[in-house]
């Protein structure tokens, strides 16, 4: 009855976030840090979406990706960077049980769904250059919503199926996660029974969701780079490389960290290795995603400034049209006066009957 009542302890009070917490000077350092970055991320992700809807010259599947990716990485950072920054913030250190499932499934899902994406965004670029003549063809909208729905749909099957494996594992009253995010290796290391099983069935998710597009990725990429030297012009070379530029760069951070992280020993050194490197691909990776999209693509940056320059002209229009209601009202004001019979002139003070057009208003009329 006592081992139910501990193994129960973790839904009961939840878990305590250990993160920095030896640290307590890192601890403000993060904070500020993390704050920081994670309102450029989500000004930035959030700009990419909008400029993608509202520009009509991004409605291409290279945007329609961009822009799932940038909604994707909003998710990724909002799942777990808020709750650090409160724990970094206070000595609380604690989350509910259903804040964890919840930050578990979101982590889970999202991951799963970036990597495929990205390969995707591979496939995209592989038809830009190896077939551009048809690549309208190829990359037509339905085939664009389906390999997004694919991702979709494989990313919350793997949360689907994992988090609730995870979440359920005995841990005999344990509840110190020696992370700052409910991270599934961490979750499985507080366990107290035998877990192959549930890191056997993860490893086998990892294939299609992890490996399988990395390899997919390489081969377009090896494609692209075979098809880029046939290319005899150095204009046309250096167009391509711009094309997929951005893209790989994105891929090489996010699968970098992921691969880096994961391949570490379990020393202690190690392990704080690796609560960087969750912290980088969490916020680093979503914060850097549209700042390379924008500063290496003219047509983003275009679009940025088309958005922009609209809403400027707006302003000074609206402002222009107040101005000229303003000199319209005095016009027909003074207009009146002059037109009236002296009789039915009211007495005014001197100043009303002095009262002239002013010449600048006039001169904004004409």
């Amino acid at each position: 009855m006592r081992a139910m009542e501990k193994a129960n302890d973790s839904s009961e009070y939840g878990f305590i976030l250990v993160g920095f917490s030896d640290r307590p000077k890192l601890e403000l350092i993060l904070f500020i840090i993390n704050l920081s970055l994670y309102s450029v991320a989500v000004l930035g992700n959030t700009t990419i979406i909008l400029v993608s809807i509202l520009d009509p010259r991004l409605h291409t599947p290279m945007y329609f990706f961009l822009a799932n990716l940038s909604f994707l990485d909003l998710c990724f950072s909002t799942s777990c960077i808020p709750q650090m920054l409160v724990n970094l913030w206070g000595p609380d250190k604690t989350i509910s049980y259903a804040g964890c499932a919840v930050q578990l499934f979101s982590f889970l899902s999202v991951g799963g769904i970036e990597c495929i994406l990205l390969a995707v965004m591979a496939y995209d670029r592989y038809a830009a250059v190896c077939k551009p003549l048809h690549y309208m063809v190829i990359m037509h909208p339905r085939l664009c919503l389906q390999l997004v729905a694919v991702a979709w749909g494989s990313g919350l099957v793997n949360a689907i199926v994992m988090s609730p494996l995870t979440m359920t594992l005995s841990r005999c009253g344990r509840r110190h996660v020696n992370h700052f995010l409910c991270e599934m290796p961490a979750l499985i290391k507080m366990a107290c029974v035998d877990a192959r099983a549930v890191e056997m069935l993860a490893f086998t998710f990892a294939i299609p969701i992890v490996l399988m597009p990395l390899f997919f990725i390489l081969l377009s990429y090896g494609y692209i780079a075979a098809a880029v030297i046939r290319i005899k012009s150095a204009a046309g070379r250096k167009k391509a490389f711009n094309t997929c530029s951005s893209h790989l760069t994105v891929v090489s951070l996010f699968y970098g960290s992921i691969i880096y992280m994961y391949m570490q020993p379990g020393n202690s050194s190690s392990q704080d290795k690796g609560k960087f490197l969750t912290l980088f691909y969490n916020l680093v990776t979503p914060m850097l995603n549209p700042l390379i999209y924008t500063l290496r693509n003219k047509e983003v940056k275009g679009a940025l400034k088309k958005v922009f320059g609209r809403q400027q002209e707006a302003r000074e229009r609206c402002c222009s049209e107040k101005k000229l209601q303003k000199i319209r009202k005095e016009t027909n004001l003074i207009f009146n006066y002059k037109t009236q019979p002296p009789c039915c002139i009211p007495n005014q003070p001197t100043s009303a009957k002095k009262r002239t057009l002013n010449t600048e208003n006039l001169n904004y009329l004409i």
